[in-house]
This record gives structure tokens, sequence and C-alpha cells, in this order.
């Protein structure tokens, strides 16, 4: 298992080649459609992915929507969600010709490798995955075969276009440790044929929700990227401060107001000090307007954009069925490859 520390090594210096040799990585990267995409979307990963694409990385992307029903009981508005999502991914300047954008569920191939996949791991492997561990802590209710098998999903996710690069934060290094073991041990067992890939850290910032916790649809603190103005400026208005007059950066002692400093931060590109010491003793009042101000500015391009890509009905429908033909052939090339190397083909 590798130590923080060791992976933020390794990143570094795969960052440093992946510059000068794009040609030679493909990156697996995605989200489960749960929701709109929000500015902790934006800044967590979307950065990274047009950085990539910037530098010629082969990139894939999957909008997981299978994996929506890990952790609830419904699959919600996953359609009206996963359009959503590419929607922000073309305003942000995501390209469909250069990256391959496509669903879980359209990619029956990439489910048969969970399989023999499944065979490669123990039931005590999978209960100390941390986000296992968590989820099952925060639903108060049984665990469901699939959120228990939720790690080699991703590991399929990743395995079935062979990617050897995959953009995470520190809290998802687990998941990579697992891909790369189910990896050695197909390989070990039946002959080389996945790369073991290797974890991208992403150097994103930390996106507080408007409520000072982590920023996430389910928790009703997140800005939508495809949010209007006005829309914005009602969430932003609605944000629990204090009643101290002068704005100071303190997380701890006052969320409310430090996630509203982190967030006109971001938009703005200074510190959080800077943008407290601006405000000063204006008043949480003149801090709302200034980060409603900073995230209208930040957005309305990529709104604009989005709004441009909307007015044509079939662009995203298009978009995913060229996607997931690109992805169901690479994801039936590797079963074709597993098929033979297990012995399976009749």
């Amino acid at each position: 298992m590798q130590t923080f520390l060791s992976a933020q090594e390794r990143s570094d210096q795969l960052s440093r080649h992946i510059t000068q040799a794009p040609q030679e990585y493909r990156v697996l990267s995605g989200e489960r459609p749960t929701g709109a995409l929000h500015l902790g979307h934006y800044f967590g990963s979307i950065v990274e992915r047009l950085r990539l694409q910037q530098a010629g990385v082969e990139t894939f992307i999957i909008l997981a929507d299978y994996q929506v029903i890990t952790d609830r009981d419904s699959m919600g508005a996953v359609r009206r969600n996963v359009h959503s999502a590419v929607l922000d991914y073309l305003a942000a300047g995501l390209d469909p010709e250069t990256t391959t954008i496509f669903t879980h569920s359209a990619v029956p191939a990439l489910n048969q490798l969970m399989l023999p996949f499944l065979s490669l791991v123990s039931e005590a492997e999978l209960h100390r995955n941390p986000t296992v561990k968590a989820e099952r802590e925060s639903s108060g209710r049984a665990m469901s075969g699939l959120l228990l098998t939720y790690p080699v999903h991703q590991a399929a996710d990743i395995l079935f276009c062979k990617a050897n690069v995959v953009p995470v934060g520190k809290d998802n290094l687990p998941h990579v440790e697992m891909t790369r073991t189910i990896a050695r041990r197909f390989n070990d067992r039946y002959g080389a044929l996945f790369p073991e890939p290797d974890a991208l850290l992403t150097a994103a910032p930390h996106v507080p929700g408007l409520d000072g916790r982590k920023m996430s649809k389910s928790y009703g603190n997140a800005i939508a990227l495809g949010m209007s103005a006005d829309e914005t400026a009602d969430l932003i208005r609605a944000v629990r401060t204090d009643s101290q007059r002068h704005v100071s950066f303190d997380p701890e002692r006052r969320p409310g107001v430090s996630a509203l400093l982190s967030t006109a931060a971001l938009c703005l590109g200074r510190e959080e000090l800077q943008v407290a010491e601006e405000v000063g003793a204006s008043g949480s009042g003149a801090l709302k307007r200034l980060v409603t101000d900073a995230v209208n500015d930040f957005l309305r391009e990529h709104r604009a954009r989005r709004a441009e890509f909307a007015a044509q009905p079939e662009l995203v429908s298009q978009i995913l069925r060229r996607g997931a033909q690109r992805a169901n052939d690479e994801a039936e090339q590797t079963l074709a490859q597993v098929r033979q190397v297990m012995g399976t083909l009749y």
C-alpha cells in the first residue's frame, strides 16, 4: 500500500512525464450523475481534465449512472443529470472529438469484467475500503451488495479501457490502489494484460459548501454551474452567517462567513484573507454581494456557452451515442482478450 508521501512523489514524477510524452498515457475520470455539477466539480476535476486534454492525453470520462444507486433507493432524475453534466463539460471546453464521454449503463462488456475481478478480492478487503466504510456508517441502513462491491466497479471502469492514469484527490487513493491490486492479481493469475494505473493527485483547492461543510448536491449547499445569476444570488443571500460585523476568515468558528470567503477567493483567484481585508467591517451583507458578483462574473461565459449548447436539442444525445460506441469498442476488445487469457473462448 502506498503512503500518501510516496503517492505524491509518484504523482509529481507522472505529471512531469505526461508533459513530455502525453501520447503514452490514457486517462479515465468521471462522476456519479446524482445531481447538477457545481463549483466543487469545476475546480476539483473539470479543470484538471481540461489541462490533460490540452496536453494531448487521451481521456475517457464516465458518467457512472449505475453507481447512482450504490447508496440510495432510486435513480432519481438521472437522465436529466447526465444531460446537464455533458452541457457543463462542453461549456467548460471539453471536446467530445478528442475526449470520450459515455455512460456506464451503455457499455455492457464493461460490466462483464466485474465477474472475474470480483474473484480477485476478498470480502474483508472490500469492507476495509474507506468509501464503503463511510457510506455504510452514514446511510444508517443495511449495506447493499452494490455498495460493498463499489471499489470493483470502479476498477472495471478504469481497466476496461486500460487507462494508466487516474486523476484523484487524496481521499480516493484507496480506489486506485484497489484497481492496481486487481490488475496485478489478474496479470499474475492469467497473464499480463492490464496496466497498473497510477494516481495523478490533483492540486484541487478545497471547495467548501456555502454552509462550511463539503460542497455536496445532497446538502443543498452547492452553487450549480448551470444556475442562473438570480438563482445564485438567492442561494448566497440565504447563507447563515453570524452577528459579528467585521469579516474574518475562521473556518471553525465562522463556517458560513469563511465558506463565502473561500468561494469568492476561488472565483477571483485570490486568497481568503485578502478578500476578508477588502470587506473588513462592511459586514456579511457586503460580503454576500461581493461573492455573488464574483461567482456570476466567473461563470458568465460558461453559462452563455452552456445555453448555446442547450439550444441544440440533439447535441447531447449525439455526443453520448458517439462516446458509447467508442467505449463499447474498447470494452469488447478488452473482454475478448480477457476471455482469451482465461480460456473461455469456445
